[in-house]
């Protein structure tokens, strides 16, 4: 979208012509937002996005005579912009936008779209707020200029020292995460020291697919989390669809217990819940990570950390899809380290380097 445009256009392509409608409703009930055409499979997409070059085109996985992905691959070859997947909530759905991520999609959003759903405003904000976020996204603009580039910082500020090796690595993310993770954790060594939890966020059915996929990329194990699973080294878990994940300590141990509660927060999992109670359970022992993601879930996490003497690390703006979630921690202050995506795996490693092999059976001070 031009500086002098009124509205962010869309193209909205999908098979059904219940949910192209539906689709329109929901993108125009917000006045910044104008669908501009609608296409029935991905051949007509195509044509259409070469002749209109809307600044956001929402993609159906499933189409007759060119398939979404088959589409998607066409679009970044040809004419890159922001593309959101409408998805499935299924085993296969996931698996599939998962791919669609890799391609190059910006995000997805979840295909149970019908005006009977309880959950339609909901789906409406999030659907506008990530086409929004598409419109904006660093991925599809001009880079900016060098001096508009965050300084990046590696070292531990020694006004800021700490007296304690991480013992839990905590990170948080949302759009973009799934593709900066796949960058991120295949960096880290198998012997990396610590624990670490992944708060991203995701709809139920694909955190799941989405570890496997990360266990087969990384050196390290990473698996969905289960209540109760041990936090060990060079173990990540992923917080689960639907549920926070909070760890704590029992004796020389720690665990993560998968909760409903609290039921108030805009996401489950939360970023903010995870890191809170590792603050509150490792102290000045944590390290906070924020990247890539829409909102400011994590800020009160983060702060936390902070606060109680614990070490964080923000995702610079340059390489994060979407700003909003490091942007909201380093408005606060909350951040010691700002690093760009690829120097994010030193920058841990840097900091984690020193810890001891197991957790601390010493209590915290």
């Amino acid at each position: 979208m031009t500086p002098n445009s009124r509205h962010i256009s869309v193209l909205v392509a999908d098979d059904s012509a219940f949910m192209r409608t539906a689709l329109r409703r929901m993108i125009e009930s917000d006045d910044a937002l104008r669908v501009v055409e609608t296409a029935c499979d991905g051949v007509d997409a195509l044509a259409k996005i070469h002749k209109l070059r809307p600044d956001v085109v929402t993609l159906d996985i499933e189409m007759p005579r060119l398939n979404g992905l088959n589409t998607l691959k066409h679009i970044m070859q040809q004419c890159p912009c922001p593309v959101i997947m409408v998805s499935s909530l299924t085993q296969e759905g996931a698996q599939v936008t998962l791919d669609a991520l890799d391609l190059g999609a910006f995000d997805y959003i979840s295909k149970d779209l019908s005006y009977a759903s309880l959950d339609i405003i909901k789906i409406r904000k999030e659907l506008i707020a990530k086409i929004k976020a598409a419109a904006s996204s660093a991925t599809f603009a001009d880079p900016p200029a060098i001096s508009q580039l965050p300084s990046v910082a590696f070292s531990q500020n020694p006004v800021h020292a700490r007296a304690r090796a991480p013992e839990i690595v905590c990170i948080g993310t949302s759009t973009g995460g799934p593709k900066a993770l796949q960058q991120l954790l295949p960096t880290l060594p198998a012997s990396f020291p610590t624990g670490i939890l992944i708060v991203q966020h995701m709809p139920p059915g694909f955190t799941g697919p989405f570890a496997q996929r990360l266990n087969t990329l990384c050196k390290i194990h990473v698996r969905e989390a289960c209540d109760h699973d041990l936090i060990e080294p060079g173990v990540a878990l992923i917080a689960p669809a639907s549920w926070h994940m909070l760890p704590f300590r029992s004796g020389n141990r720690a665990f993560v217990q998968l909760t409903k509660e609290p039921g108030d927060t805009l996401h489950r999992p939360a970023v903010d819940v995870t890191m809170l109670a590792a603050a509150s359970a490792f102290g000045p022992a944590t390290l906070g990570v924020i990247m890539t993601g829409m909102g400011d879930d994590g800020a009160r996490g983060m702060k936390a950390i902070h606060d109680c003497g614990g070490y964080t690390i923000g995702q610079d703006q340059a390489s994060c899809a979407v700003y909003g979630m490091p942007r909201s921690c380093a408005e606060l202050g909350l951040l010691d380290s700002v690093v760009p995506l690829d120097a994010l795996g030193h920058a841990i490693m840097h900091h984690c380097r020193s810890s001891r092999p197991a957790l601390a059976t010493a209590p915290l001070h």
